[in-house]
C-alpha cells in the first residue's frame, strides 16, 4: 500500500480561558479539535467544511505546524512533524504551505508584491538576484498577474488580485501541500469563481496536495477529491465527493447538503433546516455533540459519543443511528 503523503493520528487542540476568577484561576479549556484523525495521499484534494467554530481553520494550522498540538501525531511523507526542531522542522516545512484567508492581513502592507513572492526563496537560499526576479515575475504570470505588479503595494491591488499574491507565495517553493484556509470568503463572487479555477488549474498542473477549508459544501464539491465534514473539534463524516454527495449519512451531513447551491447535486435530499446553534467550545453538551438540533437524536444521543466507523468502503460516518444502535434508551452503567 502507498505511504499517504500526510497522516493525522488523534490530533486535539485545547486553549485554556484566559479569563480572571475571583477564587483562583479559570481552568476551562476551548476544545478547538477534538481526537481527528485522517490521511492525504499524494495529488489529492480534501476539503474540509463544517460551520463557523468547527475547528477546520485550527486543524489546518496544526497539520502544518504553525500552532502545537495539545495530543495527537502528524507525519508528512512518512515523517513525524511533531516531533521535530530547529532546521529539520524549518525545511519540512518548506514543503507544507498556508494560504489566508484575508489577503491583505496576510501581505506586509509597505513591502513591494514582488519582494513578498520572493521573500521565502531569498531567505532559504534557494535564489537571489536577477534569477530571483525572474522566478517572482514567472509566478506572477502563473497566477494570472503581469509582471509589472511587482513592484506595487497590497493597497493598491485588488482583493482577488492580492489572494493571487498569497497563492503565487505560496508555490513560489514548490510545495507539495498547500492549506487553504477559507481563501475566497473575502471575495466578491465573480473573484470567488476566478480563485477557485486557478486553485485546480494549478493542483493540475504541480499535482499538489490541498487541504481546503471552507464553509461552503458547494466549494467542497466543485474543489475536493474527499470531503471530511467536522463539528464541534470532530470529524462527524468523512468520504470520497461522490459518495458523500449521493449517500449522505449523517444527519449533520445531509442538513449541509440540503441548504447548498450543488447544481447537478441538488435535491439528493430533502429541506433540512437546523434549530439552535452549534456547542459551545468551552463546554460542549454530552454524548454526542450534534444531538441538541439532531431530528434523528435518542436518549443514548444525550449520554454516549459514537465512535467514526466504516459506513462502506472509504466512508465512515459518527452516528449511532447511521451504524443501526437504538438509541431510544440511555447507555446502562456498568456494574
Amino acid at each position: 500500500m502507498e505511504q499517504p503523503l500526510l497522516r493525522v493520528e488523534a490530533l486535539r487542540k485545547e486553549f485554556p480561558v484566559s479569563r480572571g476568577a475571583i477564587f483562583g484561576a479559570d481552568k476551562r479549556v476551548v476544545k478547538a479539535v477534538d481526537d481527528v484523525s485522517f490521511s492525504l495521499g499524494s495529488g489529492e484534494v480534501l476539503g474540509v467544511v463544517g460551520e463557523s467554530g468547527s475547528g477546520k481553520s485550527t486543524l489546518g494550522r496544526l497539520v502544518l505546524g504553525l500552532i502545537e498540538p495539545t495530543s495527537g501525531r502528524v507525519w508528512f511523507e512518512g515523517e513525524e512533524t511533531t516531533a521535530l526542531k530547529g532546521s529539520r522542522l524549518r525545511a519540512l516545512r518548506l514543503q507544507m504551505q498556508i494560504v489566508f484567508q484575508d489577503p491583505f492581513g496576510s501581505l506586509n502592507p509597505r513591502m513591494p508584491i514582488g519582494k513578498s513572492i520572493g521573500y521565502s526563496l531569498q531567505v532559504n537560499g534557494i535564489l537571489s538576484g536577477r534569477t530571483l526576479q525572474d522566478k517572482v515575475a514567472d509566478l506572477l504570470e502563473q497566477v494570472g498577474l503581469s509582471r509589472s505588479h511587482a513592484t506595487r503595494l497590497p493597497h493598491q491591488l485588488s482583493g482577488g488580485q492580492r489572494q493571487r499574491v498569497g497563492i503565487a507565495r505560496a508555490i513560489s517553493v514548490n510545495p507539495k501541500l498547500i492549506v487553504a484556509d477559507e481563501p475566497i470568503a473575502s471575495l466578491d463572487l465573480s473573484a470567488q469563481a476566478q480563485v477557485l479555477n486557478l486553485f485546480k488549474e494549478l493542483q493540475q498542473q504541480l499535482g499538489m496536495s490541498y487541504i481546503f477549508v471552507t464553509h461552503d459544501l458547494s466549494v467542497a464539491a466543485f474543489m475536493s477529491d474527499r470531503i471530511a465534514v467536522m463539528y464541534g473539534g470532530k470529524i462527524l463524516e468523512m468520504a470520497g465527493r461522490r459518495q458523500l454527495l449521493e449517500n449522505p449519512q449523517h444527519p449533520y451531513t445531509q442538513a449541509l447538503l440540503s441548504a447548498a447551491v450543488l447544481g447537478s447535486w441538488q435535491g439528493q435530499v430533502e429541506e433540512i433546516v437546523l434549530e439552535g446553534d452549534p456547542p459551545s467550545p468551552i463546554s460542549p453538551p454530552p454524548g454526542c455533540k450534534f444531538h441538541p438540533r439532531c431530528p434523528l437524536a435518542g436518549p443514548l444521543c444525550q449520554v454516549s459519543e459514537p465512535e467514526l466507523k466504516e459506513v462502506e468502503d472509504r466512508h465512515v460516518a459518527a452516528c449511532h443511528v447511521v451504524h443501526g444502535v437504538s438509541v431510544d434508551q440511555a447507555a446502562v452503567p456498568a456494574g
